[in-house]
């Protein structure tokens, strides 16, 4: 199931699984699945990682594996995806991967150190602390669209808060998820990072794991199940799911740079993103000028669209035929192409579109779209657009483009999704100063920097008395000294 010709540029051998090691690691049966969570679960009790120099050097291995690799797994990326431009797999996943390991690498040991809290006058002299702790060992099930980041990026995470990490590869991207697990057996020990390869019966045992932590990046409707094999354990869970994220385009905005960070959000893998602005409010009067700067936005940025290489195509023929029903189904003049060409079924090759006013029962209206769809709706009054969003489920992001401070507030404050982008789209994804995750239907849970550090440590609480004791005056029996100290307390 591997491939067992190692490379010449090989890590350290101390953090370098032999051949035999490369076998076991990768996981691709029920039976080894088991067996290896049992392993690593019982290193975790007995050999807990907690100094900085082993989380540091395994996070230097990541980020060799990552530079040693960086071409070969974009590569099989392409392949999974019939093409996908692998300048685009080096912005979207490898860029805010190495990043991402560089910012662990300058604060994580400063994160784990034990730090104070503020505690009462009450009981002082004594005081209070946080000591992070891991948890264990981490699993995280892992989507087919950006495979490599959401891998790597929980991987930063968990490595850095010392634990264990089990990785489960998406079926829909057998290529990557083939190449990654080579990759990571080449540069981690089976003790430390362990990936798993199969089928849907494979995702399902992984879920069903008694894992400390379980994160899962993908649909609703999946990570429902995944919340369900995971509760007869208690295993907590981070849920980054998706939905219809939506775009405010305020009255008084400039519509060119709307639009071009717009097609930018919606093009990016061809749409085949969990953030990617799903639909548009905007005033009606701006519906053909915006149809119109998004055309001549797609010849600028994408050129001869049918051949173009930067331009990605859709993951298999299911999503393809899924999103062709959506189309079908609305009526023909509300359907505008932004190109010449028309789509390819057999190579995947689905083209942006506008469409205007779709009826909010629709298919196209009640899913998530995930290609390069795009709804535009009206709106009369900012009020009637917060309510349109507020009516539906929340939703993982939510963009507003405009200059009007107050208005943008608004949206803001009486909004709620798991983040916000103000006059851009996506970009809050890659900002590892700030927690990503979604909230109701968009999941639960953030990650990212020290938010995901937190999110995979057990933050302890620590009361540490001092030797001065005031509360031994509050003994039994309960005498007039007790009674004037209560009577202060419960003024």
């Amino acid at each position: 199931m591997t491939d067992h010709n190692l490379n010449d540029n090989l890590h350290d051998s101390n953090q370098t699984s032999s051949i035999h090691d490369i076998a076991i690691t990768i996981i691709t049966t029920t039976e080894q699945l088991q067996a290896q969570f049992l392993r690593l679960q019982k290193l975790s009790r007995t050999k807990p990682i907690l100094d900085w120099a082993t989380r540091e050097t395994q996070l230097d291995s990541l980020e060799a594996m990552l530079s040693d690799n960086q071409n070969s797994l974009a590569k099989a990326i392409s392949t999974d995806f019939g093409h996908r431009s692998v300048s685009e797999t080096q912005f979207a996943e490898l860029f805010p991967s190495f990043t991402g390991i560089t910012h662990a690498k300058k604060h994580g040991k400063s994160w784990m150190k034990t730090r104070r809290a503020s505690i009462s006058a009450l009981y002082r002299p004594a005081h209070n602390e946080i000591q992070p702790q891991p948890l264990g060992v981490v699993g995280i099930m892992v989507p087919w669209n950006y495979p490599l980041y959401l891998a790597i990026g929980p991987m930063i995470d968990a490595l850095t808060a010392g634990n264990r990490v089990m990785i489960k590869m998406s079926e829909a991207a057998p290529q990557f998820a083939q190449a990654f697990a080579t990759a990571i057996a080449h540069y981690f020990s089976a003790d430390m990072v362990c990936v798993v390869l199969g089928e849907v019966d494979i995702a399902e045992a992984f879920s069903k794991l008694p894992f400390d932590h379980l994160l899962y990046t993908g649909s609703t409707a999946v990570g429902k199940k995944v919340m369900a094999a995971a509760a007869p354990n208690l295993t907590p869970v981070t849920l980054e799911l998706g939905g219809k994220s939506p775009v405010i385009v305020l009255d008084d905005a400039n519509l060119e740079s709307a639009v071009n960070r717009i097609m930018m959000g919606k093009t990016l893998n061809a749409g085949q993103t969990c953030i990617a602005p799903d639909y548009v409010l905007i005033p009606r009067q701006y519906h053909l000028r915006f149809i119109s700067l998004a055309t001549a936005w797609m010849k600028e940025h994408y050129p001869n669209i049918a051949h173009n290489p930067d331009y990605s195509h859709i993951i298999n023929d299911g999503q393809f035929k899924r999103v062709q029903r959506y189309l079908q189904a609305l009526p023909e003049n509300s359907v505008h192409a932004l190109t010449d060409r028309e789509a390819n079924a057999e190579t995947r090759l689905m083209l942006p579109i506008v469409v205007t006013e779709p009826a909010p029962d629709s298919d196209l209206m009640q899913n998530e779209i995930f290609a390069p769809i795009l709804p535009l709706i009206h709106y009369d009054t900012l009020d009637d657009a917060i309510h349109f969003i507020n009516a539906r489920p929340r939703p993982l992001a939510l963009y507003v483009f405009g200059n009007n401070d107050y208005d943008i507030e608004q949206v803001r404050t009486r909004t709620v999704s798991g983040g916000v982008c103000v006059n851009d789209v996506i970009i809050h994804v890659a900002q590892h100063d700030l927690p990503f995750g979604g909230v109701g239907h968009s999941g639960m849970g953030a990650y990212h920097g020290k938010a995901g550090f937190e999110r995979f440590s057990h933050l302890k609480p620590v009361f540490v008395q001092s030797k001065l004791n005031g509360l031994n005056l509050l003994l039994p029996p309960y005498g007039d000294l007790f009674k004037k100290a209560m009577a202060l307390f419960l003024k």
